[in-house]
């Protein structure tokens, strides 16, 4: 962890660093009281959304079953291809009563004379062989012509001698909204899976806020400061210029100049615009950070380090985490990935704060991130986070990564985060684990594969 510089004596300041004076603590514990309303409602959401889609997955089995055993219309034929037998939906779809069926040919319920050919063709091995998803148009009690998808299978006596077949089918109608149902399910789960990553991302961005605050206050205060210090060098040398235009005597500009002191303002000005500067880009980096991080970007596919994302995940959570928390951070220059630098922060920061949760109790909580390769795959990496505090119980160690799980207190943690840390670790083509580590303490393992390293690049 980097050395807070010295506090800024600028006027326009408190005693504290980095701390504007028209910003005072009841205002951010309004932010995080508010943030943890959300986080409350957010809770209640997750729950429902669960349980909505245990009862979507078994609506979508009940469709299944339903499609691939007993449809709507069923025709029992004997051998030679006369009804012999037909259910209730079948006479209400074409409008003739079943002893009117009953022993005319399965023929005579196709419209029109080239599907009775083609149905001749298909169905004239009666008792032979099976027909699948055969499409064929019925004749509807209306007078209309219905394209049905039939599925004939031979049925046999208990000596094996063929008896004919038992002819099922839907109308492709039907079959069609089924199936375009079923897409529109998997596309809002698809959707509602989203929302729910970047609902978790949100809140952890509210579980920091007051860190991330505090981080963007120093260098907005350090601009300030300088901006309040060019304004009265301007005043000068607007002074000073005016006197120049004014045709005054090289005497009396000379005192002047003294009196102003322009020759300490030409040497101030360097290095205060490049304070300025610096102090902007500083904003601008965290604001960027902050954007991508809360951006929804699932499907993101680009080139990042993983020891500057560990970095910013680590200082984020250290400003709003206690005092005494120590995180050592002990990796290679380069840690190249390819994926959502945004995602791997969001699991980064969870196994941070986890770490500083669980050591909440010791007098010198403190939390090791260190890098190795695997010594099966040189082209991975594993990153390990070793906290030292009471470890994993065994019987939780099986049930870590499952939704909704949490050992914390209710309205504390949804149970959400390391389960959606083990799913992008996966969609990054790794693994998150988690262990008791030997010399105590709970250890957290992200394996990743590296992507290649350019040439003339440092290797971990």
């Amino acid at each position: 962890m980097s050395e807070q510089p010295p506090p800024d004596k600028t006027p326009g300041h408190t005693g504290h660093p980095g701390e504007l004076i028209a910003v005072d603590e009841d205002m951010w514990m309004d932010v995080i009281h508010k943030m943890d309303e959300v986080y409350s409602d957010l809770l209640q959401y997750e729950v429902a959304l669960e349980e909505k889609n245990a009862k979507l997955e078994e609506s979508q089995q009940f469709i299944l079953s339903v499609l691939t055993s007993m449809s709507d219309i069923m025709v029992v034929c004997d051998r030679n291809g006369r009804i012999e037998d037909v259910n209730r939906s079948l006479v209400d779809f074409c409008g003739r009563d079943a002893a009117e069926l009953r022993g005319r040919p399965i023929h005579d319920l196709f419209a029109e004379d080239v599907p009775q050919d083609r149905a001749r063709e298909l169905l004239g091995s009666f008792g032979q062989q099976a027909v699948h998803d055969c499409e064929l148009p019925l004749r509807a009690a209306d007078g209309s012509t219905v394209p049905v998808s039939l599925n004939c299978t031979p049925r046999f006596s208990a000596v094996g001698k063929s008896l004919g077949m038992v002819i099922t089918g839907r109308p492709v109608g039907e079959l069609r909204k089924a199936y375009h149902a079923l897409r529109q399910a998997h596309e809002d789960l698809k959707r509602t899976q989203q929302q729910l990553l970047h609902s978790e991302k949100m809140a952890s961005l509210g579980r920091l806020v007051a860190g991330v605050a505090h981080e963007l206050n120093n260098p907005i205060s350090f601009v300030l400061g300088n901006v309040h210090a060019l304004k009265r060098y301007a005043e000068r040398l607007e002074r000073y210029l005016a006197a120049v235009h004014a045709g005054e005597p090289p005497a009396a500009l000379a005192e002047l100049r003294a009196e102003l002191r322009i020759d300490r303002i030409l040497g101030d000005l360097p290095p205060l615009i490049e304070g300025t500067i610096e102090g902007a880009e500083r904003t601008r980096d965290i604001v960027d950070g902050l954007k991508r991080f809360s951006a929804i970007d699932r499907d993101e596919n680009r080139p990042f380090d993983l020891r500057d994302v560990v970095e910013r995940a680590v200082r984020w959570v250290c400003k709003a985490a206690r005092d005494n928390f120590r995180v050592d951070v002990d990796l290679p220059d380069e840690l190249p990935l390819t994926g959502s630098s945004g995602q791997m922060q969001q699991v980064v920061m969870n196994l941070v704060q986890n770490a500083c949760d669980a050591t909440a109790g010791r007098p010198d909580p403190q939390l090791t991130i260190r890098a190795e390769r695997d010594p099966a795959d040189p082209g991975r990496i594993r990153v390990l986070f070793h906290d030292n505090g009471p470890g994993l119980a065994p019987d939780i160690l099986d049930r870590i990564f499952d939704p909704f799980f949490t050992t914390k207190p209710v309205g504390m943690g949804t149970g959400l985060g390391l389960a959606i840390s083990y799913g992008i670790v996966e969609r990054h083509g790794g693994r998150l684990s988690a262990a008791n580590h030997p010399a105590g303490g709970a250890v957290f393992v992200v394996e990743v594969p590296l992507a290649p390293i350019p040439s003339g690049g440092a290797s971990p």
